[in-house]
């Protein structure tokens, strides 16, 4: 049984999530402590909760510690089984990590699979749904992966209340993914999402980001998210080259100004173009699983977050895979697998 220590690195819920995701594809059990150690409330929340019994769900898996405020949970996993699943958080935890965890193994599984998330779709700690559509799922279909995802509810923090649904299809094996540049860019915009708010702070927003990043009066989008059942705002800039898409996501906040929101969320854009480099620090998160599935690939990154150092920490526990991070050029970094 592999033992990990969730004070390690980044100490976070990513470690948890990766090593869920991985047992149940390696078949290896885990035991680990210590979870969420550095973060404010420690120990299990009602999302991290969800990924374990998503994991447990798909696998039958064996699970002691699954509780609301644990710090310690050992985990069995035994066979992976695909088919319908639906997955509700119960708050406005992030639903996208909770899909992320249980991906993985589903592409391994005996039939495909239609799941269904429910809680938090935009909410500040997990990527957005656009994330997962526009710049995740692209990626793994070059992998081979068949998927599609489908947003039918936003759910904004506190309420919650989103749903979004993924199809996916087994695959013999994941084929290689390497991304040494982006490519060209093909185009730039900006989504403001606004539910049972006033227009006014989306329009506020939106001519904030528009100056700091020059886009254009039709690069500017303003979407309402009617079905939401509590209010939220979230400033979507999606930025498309050749060879992969970037998100970046800022979220409306009590006492927070729409032009101050505008004014990070595009100041994270502008520092991903400053770097040529293929993937933002999420992204980079994201693909070291897929990668080390597929058995090998590579990418460019900005400077690598602690979080991402850890992530490859914890997958080379279970797998028997070289995660090579190493500086290409004077800002941009290359992350090689296998």
């Amino acid at each position: 049984m592999i033992t990990i220590d969730g004070s390690e690195g980044e100490g976070g819920g990513q470690i948890l999530r990766t090593a869920l995701a991985l047992s149940i594809v390696t078949g290896q059990a885990f035991r680990i402590v210590n979870i969420r150690a550095k973060r404010e409330r420690g120990g299990l929340m009602r999302q991290h909760l969800t990924a374990v019994n998503a994991a447990a769900a798909i696998s039958d898996a064996e699970v002691t510690g699954a509780g609301i405020g644990s710090r310690a949970l050992t985990f069995v996993p035994g066979k992976v089984r695909g088919g319908d699943y639906t997955f509700s958080v119960g708050s406005a935890g992030s639903t996208t990590l909770v899909f992320q965890t249980v991906l993985p193994a589903l592409l391994q599984a005996d039939r495909p699979s239609t799941l269904a998330f429910e809680g938090g779709t935009h909410n500040f700690g997990g990527p957005p749904f656009e994330f997962i559509d526009r710049a995740f799922l692209p990626l793994l279909r070059r992998m081979g992966v068949t998927a599609e995802a489908s947003l039918e509810r936003h759910g904004f923090y506190p309420v919650g209340g989103g749903r979004f649904t993924v199809t996916l299809s087994p695959v013999k094996s994941l084929a290689r993914l390497d991304l040494p540049s982006r490519g060209a860019e093909t185009s730039r915009m900006a989504h403001a999402l606004i539910a049972n708010l006033p227009r006014d702070i989306a329009d506020r927003e939106l001519k904030e980001v528009g100056i700091r990043l020059g886009l254009s009066t039709d690069a500017l989008h303003l979407q309402g998210a009617e079905r939401s059942p509590g209010p939220g705002n979230v400033l979507l800039v999606t930025l498309a080259f050749e060879q992969v898409t970037e998100v970046f996501a800022g979220y409306g906040k009590v006492g927070v100004r729409a032009e101050h929101v505008a004014e990070r969320t595009a100041a994270n854009a502008l520092r991903y173009l400053a770097v040529d480099a293929a993937a933002g620090p999420h992204l980079a998160d994201q693909l070291l699983i897929p990668m080390a599935l597929a058995g090998g690939g590579h990418f460019t990154t900005l400077r690598p977050s602690l979080h991402t150092r850890t992530n490859a920490d914890i997958i080379r526990r279970f797998l028997d895979v070289d995660i090579a991070i190493a500086p290409a050029t004077e800002k941009a970094w290359e992350v090689t697998v296998g």
